[in-house]
């Protein structure tokens, strides 16, 4: 990330005052104020209305739970069916959404049914379920992945790798878990750093999936080549960062988040909090904003948090918007598509919209649902009217409708005229219009080099194209005519000295 020259100054004291929005947040008349915000092009602090709202906070008592939440740490959502994996309870917690706008209890799953030895969960700390309703279910205590049938019935499980490539002195502990279309799983475990581990849908390993690059100090390089054995033991290997959480979105890709980041590496954008891998592993998330994919760029060491967003889970929409989950200051950032942030919320703090440890981010529909382990609750938050403004804007532009996504970035603007993506919003619609010069004003309104250029290109090509009658005639006045009198006045003399010499002869 490059720092700009502004004023340090007024750039520090935006940040203390980021950090005090949980003791802030609240105005006098009831209502949040400095709960949402994002970053302008010079990457100052711009507040604006709250594009979530707090739907509701459940615990167990809400939910209807004999026994509270135990460091839960993960949290699926097929439909309108939600689970969620309570850990230190030894089980899974089935809830749907109703049409009430709530939740209502479906089970509780502690016991498996069939032909297994091992019939109850120890420690599960993720779960996955296909669009044929199996359940995938890391059962962490237990050294392994389970495959289930909707009732529970147990098909298979997914072990240790037995590869040579797979470390075996250490235990299978898997952590967190996704299933593609075709039953393939992809794995991060607890002692691999290798990225994650891949099986086919029979349970075979086929290696590795999405490894990090491999990163050392050539300093440290040179000095392991120079000493002995016993001293290149003693030293830390050059190993890969592991990953933390993942996401398989709409179009098949794995998001991948890790929290081992450094505040060089982050500022430097040496290190990628959050990656989005196709099959061969390759990251190809977009960041065409004016700043990475790294949640706050920001973060002194003011409140208590020190060093950057550490982004535990991540979860995409299906319209390519996606978020991510900062388990430092609990904050939950929006991303369009090319990597924009639409907007920041979220701290810490005992409030409503606010957490004290929070542990899986996901998603239904365009609600966002958080699971807090420490505050043992789950936090739904439902669009407001300006976030839905903002869905609604991106949808149409996607869908092809420019002018109505114009019109409805101007009610975004309406209700926030600091909001960069309203302005750029309305000036990608007038360009797709052929309106170029009118969407030239809004990307310089906000310094939006790359669209001007854009707009600025196609401008002068429809211009050249409108006046190439003109052009020509400025050309043939200018330069093609004076040749024109040039030779006529040359054959002329010539002719008149011609008719002189005869003259004289």
């Amino acid at each position: 990330m490059k720092r700009r020259w502004k004023n340090l100054i007024a750039a520090a004291v935006g940040m203390c005052f980021i950090l005090c929005i949980p003791q802030n947040a609240m105005a006098d008349d009831g209502s949040q104020r400095g709960y949402t915000y994002n970053y302008d092009y010079w990457e100052d602090v711009q507040y604006s209305p709250d594009a979530y709202t707090t739907a509701g906070i459940y615990t167990s008592i809400e939910l209807g739970l004999d026994q509270g939440f135990s460091s839960a740490e993960g949290m699926y959502v097929s439909e309108n069916q939600v689970y969620i994996c309570d850990t230190g309870n030894n089980r899974i917690v089935e809830l749907e959404w109703t049409d009430q706008n709530t939740f209502r209890l479906v089970r509780v799953i502690d016991e498996i049914k069939g032909n297994t030895e091992v019939k109850s969960l120890s420690g599960p700390t993720d779960i996955c379920v296909t669009d044929e309703k199996d359940i995938y279910i890391c059962d962490k205590g237990n050294h392994r992945i389970l495959k289930l049938d909707s009732d529970l019935n147990y098909l298979m499980e997914f072990t240790k790798p037995t590869d040579a490539t797979f470390d075996q002195s250490t235990d299978f502990l898997p952590d967190k878990l996704e299933v593609d279309d075709v039953g393939r799983v992809f794995c991060i475990a607890d002692n691999v750093n290798k990225g994650m581990i891949k099986y086919e849908s029979d349970g075979s390993f086929t290696g590795f999936y999405g490894a990090s690059p491999v990163k050392y100090d050539w300093s440290d390089y040179i000095w392991k080549k120079l000493a002995t054995k016993e001293q290149r033991s003693a030293m830390e290997s050059f190993v890969p960062t592991e990953y933390d959480n993942l996401y398989r979105d709409s179009e098949g890709f794995i998001f991948a988040c890790t929290t081992n980041v450094s505040e060089h590496g982050v500022d430097s954008g040496e290190d990628e909090p959050i990656r989005r891998l196709n099959m061969l592993g390759s990251n190809i998330l977009i960041e065409n904003g004016n700043f990475g994919v790294i949640g706050d760029i920001y973060w002194g060491n003011a409140g208590g948090y020190k060093g950057p967003s550490l982004i535990a889970d991540v979860t995409a929409l299906d319209s390519g918007i996606y978020f991510a989950l900062d388990r430092v200051r609990g904050r939950i950032f929006g991303y369009d598509t090319q990597g924009n942030m639409l907007y920041a919320f979220g701290g810490n703090g005992n409030m409503d919209g606010y957490f004290k440890l929070p542990s899986a981010l996901e998603h239904m529909g365009n609600n966002l649902l958080v699971l807090d382990s420490q505050d043992a609750s789950i936090t739904v938050f439902t669009p407001t009217e300006y976030g839905e403004l903002i869905y609604q804007a991106i949808a149409e532009y996607d869908a092809g409708d420019y002018d109505a996504s114009g019109e409805t970035w101007r009610e975004v603007m309406a209700l926030n005229g600091n909001y960069d993506m309203a302005y750029i919003g309305i000036g990608r619609a007038l360009m797709r219009q052929g309106e170029y010069k009118e969407a030239m004003k809004y990307f310089k309104l906000k310094w939006d080099t790359t669209n001007y250029s854009k707009a600025f290109k196609q401008y002068r090509k429809a211009w050249v194209e409108e006046h190439i009658g003109w052009i020509f005639l400025v050309i043939f006045l200018l330069f093609i005519l004076p040749m024109l009198v040039d030779k006529i006045k040359k054959i002329k003399w010539e002719i008149d000295t011609a008719d002189i010499f005869k003259a004289e002869k």
